[in-house]
């Protein structure tokens, strides 16, 4: 069976473009809202319609990708049973995105995890960013890219489906320099990946580190949380952070330590120790540094028991942020009344190191104009 892609629109009108207004004012993006066959109403935003694309394989999997903040807000993948369930936490409709999303599912940009006060140094100009975290700059700022829409069309692949979004970031948005051009990828195969590709270019030296940051949940539709998951991490060493969340410049090595996920363990099992850095975390929110390899790579295994499911990623990046949905409270209301409690999801969000433009003995994040940033990742779901 070939691979189908099936579209669905989220609003009943068609716009030649998409610019949002107020706090989005200077994120305007050109989108092609070209009417689809299929039509069905997700949500509306500032006038401008939200649309939803769905991709499957021929094994039923499927992916759901909004124009809002390229979210994914769904992934149906089959447990031991072969019952298709939704495996990633979201809404059922945009208002939750607009009002109290944690990104969930959200492609991020233009720097994924944090920057130390909201400010940097490059080319000997200091460039100072929104403050959106505590007095530090997380995730692009107050309107990153996950509050941005992205220009979606089919793309024409032999992987599989697959969809191509753009979207231009403006010289000076969030504080930035440089006109940056992004263009990401989400392909669905029939060997149930989803593959996730990243390419930038700029207009000057600029700053880049894009992720993607859906919360995990191999249960499926949400019937746990996430301690009785097993992980094993790919890394032999992490990132110590201060009581900011701010890498304190060293590796540490995992072994001996709660952060020891060489050999597959259970979340759990240790997440509560009399640690200073779990204290710091609250729980699971750092960064992992991944054995070095020279192309795609595996960083992690994420495994549920019940259900059967695998989750294995694969990255080019350095790193891999491992978030243990501590900040989840049960005050967030998700699909199909959920309430998501604490630790409810996870993250597995591949990346540079935080705070890498004010640490240089970090892997650079620097992109100049003559060069094209790129980056990949792979999830790919089984079941044992």
């Amino acid at each position: 069976m070939k691979n189908s892609l099936f579209f669905i629109l989220l609003a009943c009108a068609t716009l030649s473009s998409c610019s949002n207004k107020t706090e989005s004012e200077d994120k305007s993006a050109e989108v092609d809202n070209t009417p689809l066959e299929e039509q069905a109403v997700f949500g509306t935003y500032q006038g401008n319609q939200v649309l939803e694309y769905k991709l499957t394989n021929q094994n039923g999997v499927e992916v759901k990708v909004i124009n809002y903040g390229g979210i994914i807000t769904s992934i149906l993948t089959p447990n031991k049973e072969g019952v298709l369930e939704d495996i990633v936490l979201g809404y059922d409709t945009l208002s939750g995105y607009l009002k109290d999303s944690p990104y969930f599912g959200a492609l991020i940009g233009r720097y994924g995890n944090r920057i130390a006060n909201g400010r940097f140094e490059l080319d000997g100009e200091v460039y100072v960013l929104e403050q959106n975290n505590n007095g530090q700059h997380l995730h692009g700022g107050l309107v990153g890219f996950d509050k941005v829409f992205w220009n979606i069309k089919e793309l024409s692949s032999e992987d599989g489906s697959a969809l191509e979004l753009t979207y231009s970031s403006k010289d000076g948005e969030e504080g930035y320099p440089g006109e940056l051009d992004v263009k990401v990828i989400y392909t669905l195969t029939d060997d149930n990946e989803l593959m996730v590709e990243y390419e930038a270019e700029t207009s000057k030296m600029t700053v880049v580190n894009l992720t993607q940051h859906t919360y995990f949940n191999l249960t499926g539709n949400v019937k746990g949380d996430i301690l009785g998951h097993h992980l094993k991490l790919e890394a032999d060493g992490f990132l110590p952070v201060d009581e900011n969340l701010i890498p304190t410049g060293e590796i540490q090595p995992v072994k001996g330590s709660p952060f020891d996920f060489m050999s597959e363990e259970v979340i759990g099992k240790r997440i509560n120790n009399d640690d200073q850095q779990l204290t710091y975390g609250m729980g699971y929110d750092h960064c992992w540094v991944l054995n070095p390899a020279d192309s795609l790579k595996l960083a992690a295994t994420l495994y549920e028991p019940t259900s059967g499911r695998v989750m294995e990623v694969f990255t080019t990046e350095p790193g891999i942020q491992f978030y243990s949905g501590n900040f989840l409270d049960g005050s967030l209301i998700g699909k199909d009344g959920v309430k998501y409690a604490h630790r409810t999801g996870l993250c597995l969000e591949t990346q540079h190191f935080p705070d890498s433009p004010n640490q240089p003995q970090f892997p650079t994040v620097v992109l100049n104009p003559d060069e094209i940033y790129r980056s990949k990742s792979v999830y790919k779901f089984s079941v044992k």
